[in-house]
């Protein structure tokens, strides 16, 4: 009997053991599946992921002895943050799923933007939104992809155009009607209708939160390469996180622009809005200035608001900034992993490795589709440098390959072009002060040459047959056809008259295709391709201390003797050279 008490006596210590460790186990439970559970949280994981991202404030405790949360170094650890894994909503319908063969497109009632049509692409509380009208068809179906293939189908696309709705729907791509009812053609960047698209984007803003959700708005004209998600949500305190048109890196690493060193326009091509009171009155005011004065351009009503108060920081560590009314907490974007401008993308000229950065996003994207690829006809110019001062050696080749591919009915290949200078829309000496711009660097095809105007059909009578053309990087594109790649054709000019020497588009079994030098039939064409293609050369902008400040680049330069590029020296002489 002894034995038993024994155990009676101490019965009450081991139940109370037991409750402490079940209540211990529970709680336990309860914060690890909270914490991968909740949303906007962050967990830790190996160093293969996305972002090498400096420590949060919280936890400056366990930084090593010699950094600091200011450190002018990366501050990367072991670890980076990257999202905790959620549920998928049950509502969500994965994108790309065209609708059945033979089915019917719902009534058009049907999507227009409610809470619970936005609610069915939120995941993790954000929802991805870039808007547009069919114009930019090419532009958004590239931009989702990019997306999906990050694994992000939290997207949503405002159809400014029925036509658009319904090209969007049948590819399976969510969308919602934004009553627009606009065009469906390109409306060109400062027009009227331009403006308009402003409008319809900051009412879009002022309408999707007050749902709730967190908002990343984007312009179709930027593709996402990484993930932002798990950078955006580094900054929890953020009200409005914005990209801005800076092209001298403030910081090296994964923090963001330093506020008091960013003197560039803040761009709204990119910005991430958390739906708190600061952000909605900062959106709310933002559509009433705009509704009220049709003339006033988004971006600049945008930098007007958030800079009527800009200061001070918020902490020392964060990077953000009270800004607009003194309590929205306003955060940059680095430049460096947001670009914006055509020399700062990730493989150019001014890499994003000279500063230290990774690169997520670019706003100017190439967009092409399959259809693109199939030419079997094509002529390629070799590169050659093209300046506002000796740009002339390169235009008499292209002007040569131009001529050839519109007399055989042939795909033009244009070259890289190498330029010193960059071009701006406003005065600067050439490359701006304090960037890395290294020279000479490969500038885009729009920085001589007006592209609109190339792709522009014009009367056949006036300007002669058109002259399809394809960016330099045609032939490194993965999707090109190794058929194409190696159907190489070699163009010799010969005397008319001679051997095999004739208008035609047959070929000796060498692959070669002789042209006679100045035959009728170049000289009938003539005069209608010279009206075609100095049309296609655009302007150096812009010289310093001078009014007008452009330079017309001249196609046929070299008919002018003395010509020299130079800019208008009178009114009266402001026109392009025809």
């Amino acid at each position: 009997m002894g034995w038993r008490e024994e155990i009676a006596k101490t019965k009450p210590l081991f139940m109370t053991i037991y409750v402490t460790v079940a209540i211990g186990v529970v709680f336990s439970a309860f914060y690890v599946f909270s914490a991968i559970y909740s949303s906007g949280t962050a967990t830790l994981a190996p160093s293969t992921s996305y972002w090498w991202l400096p420590p949060a404030a919280s936890h400056v405790d366990s930084l090593p002895l010699d950094q600091t949360p200011n450190s002018t170094q990366p501050t990367a650890v072991g670890v980076v943050l990257v999202p905790a894994p959620q549920p998928q909503s049950k509502l969500m319908k994965p994108l790309w799923e065209v609708p059945p063969s033979g089915s019917k497109m719902p009534p058009l009632k049907t999507f227009r933007l409610t809470k619970e049509l936005v609610q069915q692409r939120v995941k993790d509380n954000i929802v991805i939104v870039t808007f547009g009208n069919y114009a930019f068809m090419d532009f958004i179906l590239t931009w989702v992809k990019h997306l999906t293939d990050l694994g992000l189908d939290n997207v949503l696309v405002g159809a400014m155009d029925t036509k658009l709705l319904k090209a969007l729907y049948w590819k399976g791509v969510p969308v919602f009607d934004m009553g627009s009812h606009m065009s469906t053609v390109d409306v060109g960047w400062g027009s009227p209708t331009f403006h308009k698209m402003g409008e319809r984007k900051v009412i879009l803003i002022d309408s999707i939160l007050p749902f709730g959700y967190e908002l990343l708005m984007c312009d179709t004209d930027m593709v996402w390469l990484k993930n932002p998600l798990p950078y955006l949500a580094h900054f929890p305190e953020a009200d409005v996180l914005t990209s801005t048109d800076q092209v001298i890196p403030t910081v090296v690493d994964d923090r963001l622009d330093i506020w008091q060193q960013v003197g560039a326009a803040y761009n709204i091509g990119i910005f991430h809005w958390r739906p708190t009171d600061p952000s909605k009155k900062l959106a709310k005011e933002w559509k009433d200035m705009l509704l009220a004065d049709d003339k006033i351009w988004d971006q600049n009503g945008f930098n007007e608001l958030v800079h009527r108060q800009l200061g001070p920081s918020v902490d020392d560590d964060s990077g953000l900034v009270y800004a607009y009314d003194g309590n929205l907490k306003l955060g940059l974007l680095p430049a460096s992993i947001f670009l914006q401008w055509a020399y700062l993308f990730c493989p150019g000229n001014v890499s994003t490795t000279q500063v230290g950065a990774v690169c997520s996003a670019y706003h100017i994207p190439i967009c092409s589709t399959g259809e693109y690829f199939r030419v079997s006809n094509r002529i390629v110019v070799d590169g050659m440098a093209l300046t506002a001062q000796d740009f002339s050696i390169g235009t008499k080749q292209i002007r040569t390959g131009l001529a050839i591919a519109s007399l055989l009915n042939r795909t033009l290949v244009m070259p890289p072009l190498w330029c010193r200078l960059d071009r701006l829309w406003f005065p600067h000496p050439g490359v701006l002060v304090g960037t890395i711009t290294r020279q000479p660097f490969l500038c885009p095809l729009d920085h001589v040459f007006e592209v609109n105007v190339m792709l522009k059909e014009m009367a056949e009578e006036e300007f002669g047959p058109g002259i399809n053309l394809r960016e330099y990087s045609f032939f490194d594109n993965p999707l090109m056809p190794k058929q194409v790649k190696e159907s190489w054709l070699d163009v010799q000019l010969c005397q008319e008259g001679s051997q095999n020497c004739n208008v035609s588009n047959s070929t000796s079994p060498l692959g070669v295709l002789k042209f006679p030098k100045r035959s009728n039939e170049e000289t009938k064409r003539e005069e209608r391709f010279r009206n075609r293609v100095k049309r296609y050369m655009g302007i150096w902008c812009c010289v310093e201390n001078h009014s007008p400040a452009h330079i017309y680049y001249d196609m046929y330069w070299d008919e002018k003797p003395g010509w020299k590029p130079a800019p208008p020296q009178t009114p009266q002489d402001d026109h392009p050279p025809w």
